[in-house]
């Protein structure tokens, strides 16, 4: 589009083709006139660049100044025994001045367009560069907190990032299978299988298995026991399902990488970032974070 905008948008006798046309339109170029045939609104666009609206304003500035001083609002008057010659460069006048607003305004919606463009993207950059921060922070404690916890899972986050700057999709499966493999190696330290439990709910008695393969269920029982703890309120609050659901979307993710394709690069990062979310929370719940 901004190419376009600089060297002006391509016309043919059939109009302006695709997808300058699409272009166009979207950079807020595009007016409707009336067909004296038809009598119907058509839409157009024009095509000047930006440097061709500029030297034609001046241009018309200077004709104007060329066309005498003759006052405009002389040229509402029907005052027959007006002269001829007098009335031409009185029509003369209003031409160019209305030639003038019309590019002046289309000169105001070029400007509008560059400094929306430079104002989005000026906080894009701002916002990413705050959320690269915050993440980086992020990422440096729970790195540490890792190395010291489960120094074996230092190498499983390391084929993530290396699986996530790859271009091929069974890379960012990869990647996210190895999060489910940070995870149970976590729950293997913080929480190590053991027998099943016994718990009531609604009325009803339910096994809550602890085996070695459901460590969901062993991270969950892990932040359930520390549901009490200042730190706990701190880091999650009083609902656990704040948590849990958390546990629960990492884990579908994780499954996910481990048995499909996943299908973009975004949401493989979606599920790192989770995955180094609750990994922090849970590690805070530790006490090493």
């Amino acid at each position: 589009m901004f190419n376009l905008e600089a060297s002006g948008y391509p016309s043919t006798p059939q109009g302006i083709p695709q997808p300058a046309w699409s272009l166009a339109l979207k950079a807020n170029r595009g007016y409707q006139e009336l067909d004296a045939k038809t009598k119907e609104l058509k839409q157009f666009a024009y095509t000047d660049s930006i440097d061709e609206i500029e030297q034609e304003l001046q241009a018309c500035k200077l004709r104007l100044q060329a066309a005498g001083n003759v006052p405009i609002s002389s040229s509402g008057s029907n005052n027959p025994f007006t002269p001829a010659p007098h009335m031409a460069q009185i029509q003369e006048r209003e031409r160019i001045v209305q030639n003038i607003r019309k590019l002046t305004e289309r000169r105001a919606e070029r400007r509008t367009l560059l400094h929306q463009f430079a104002l989005r993207v000026h906080y894009e950059l701002k916002f990413s560069g705050i959320a690269s921060d915050v993440f980086a922070r992020l990422r440096e404690r729970v790195d540490r907190a890792v190395g010291s916890t489960v120094p074996h899972s230092v190498k499983r986050f390391a084929a993530v990032y290396e699986n996530l700057t790859s271009d091929n999709p069974e890379d960012w499966s990869n990647a996210v299978h190895s999060c489910r493999r940070i995870l149970q190696d976590l729950a293997d330290v913080l929480y190590p299988p053991r027998e099943d439990r016994v718990i009531e709910k609604d009325g009803r008695k339910k096994v809550v298995k602890l085996g070695p393969d459901n460590y969901v269920n062993r991270l969950a029982a892990f932040a359930e026991e520390r549901s009490e703890s200042a730190r706990f309120e701190a880091i999650v609050g009083s609902n656990l399902d704040y948590l849990g659901d958390r546990l629960d979307a990492t884990f579908q993710a994780a499954q996910k990488g481990s048995h499909s394709t996943i299908v973009s690069r975004e949401e493989a990062d979606r599920y790192v970032v989770y995955t180094y979310l609750l990994v922090g929370d849970l590690l805070s719940l530790a006490g090493q974070v």
